[in-house]
């Protein structure tokens, strides 16, 4: 059910709730398959007995139907795939973050100067240096096939919650094997990062620009793991943002450690100079 708390002005929305949200504000027809959806807003108060929207969710609408600039953060872990991200408008900004489990994510205001902020809270980023004493340096770099990489993976989905950390670690280590190209140490550290991995995410920022002097779309994007003990790493190559289907299981993969600060660093790089943005 959608809810809020006029006090933070925060919503619980469904993306079917945002349907019948954006039709209404936009004065379209909301879909028959979305009346139900229709009803529990006005059950919650968002939508008053005249059938009008209530005022507090202008700031959300205004921004989620014109944004100027819209980040999207994909995050993957032993929970499944969340989506999240920040909507940046002409006057407001809006973060959504989803729950697992849940089909509402919560919409809530941001103040424009701390937008890297609240993009690094999303990833749970802390300044700590995690891998301080794990033997594990900062320039350490693994470089691998994709296939190798979601060989391993695969074998740890197939162990979740069947056994320990140890036999975790050598069964992962076994489905790398395979790749012969692979030496002794740099296997054993992947295999440590895979069954260490906290959450894999990519967040891809994207605006209206110009591309060689025409109107079009333009965007950056970074994708990192976060290995808990083990730190974190920027995963160079592919190099985001990367479309379904464009990469094969040959490709590359380069996952290189950095420090909490340049990854916040790579976070904020992907926001848009104001030259970037096209004038309205």
């Amino acid at each position: 059910m959608p809810s809020y708390d006029l006090s933070r002005a925060r919503f619980r929305l469904s993306d079917e709730h945002l349907v019948v949200l954006v039709a209404m504000a936009t004065g379209e027809p909301v879909p028959d398959e979305f009346l139900g959806r229709r009803e529990e807003l006005r059950s919650c108060g968002l939508i008053d007995g005249n059938g009008l929207l209530a005022h507090v969710l202008m700031p959300l609408l205004d921004t989620l139907i014109t944004p100027s600039v819209v980040i999207s953060l994909e995050t993957l872990g032993r929970q499944g795939q969340l989506h999240h991200g920040l909507l940046i408008g002409q006057d407001h900004a809006v973060s959504h973050q989803a729950w697992p489990g849940a089909d509402e994510s919560e919409y809530a205001s941001v103040e424009p100067r701390t937008l890297v902020w609240a993009l690094a809270d999303m990833v749970n980023l802390h300044q700590t240096d995690s891998a301080a004493g794990s033997g594990t340096g900062r320039d350490a770099v693994v470089e691998t096939r994709l296939g190798t990489v979601e060989a391993g993976i695969a074998a740890l989905e197939e162990l979740v919650g069947t056994g320990g950390a140890d036999s975790e670690g050598e069964y992962v280590r076994k489905a790398l094997a395979q790749d012969g190209a692979l030496g002794e140490e740099q296997a054993a550290l992947l295999a440590g990062l895979i069954t260490g991995l906290r959450a894999s995410w990519r967040m891809t920022a994207a605006w209206r620009g110009r591309d060689e002097g025409r109107d079009g779309v333009e965007g950056r994007g970074v994708a990192v793991w976060d290995c808990g003990p083990l730190g974190y790493w920027h995963r160079e190559l592919p190099a985001e943002p990367v479309a379904a289907g464009q990469v094969d299981p040959d490709a590359t993969v380069r996952l290189v450690r950095v420090t909490p600060k340049r990854v916040w660093d790579l976070i904020a790089d992907l926001l848009p100079a104001e030259g970037e943005l096209r004038t309205p």
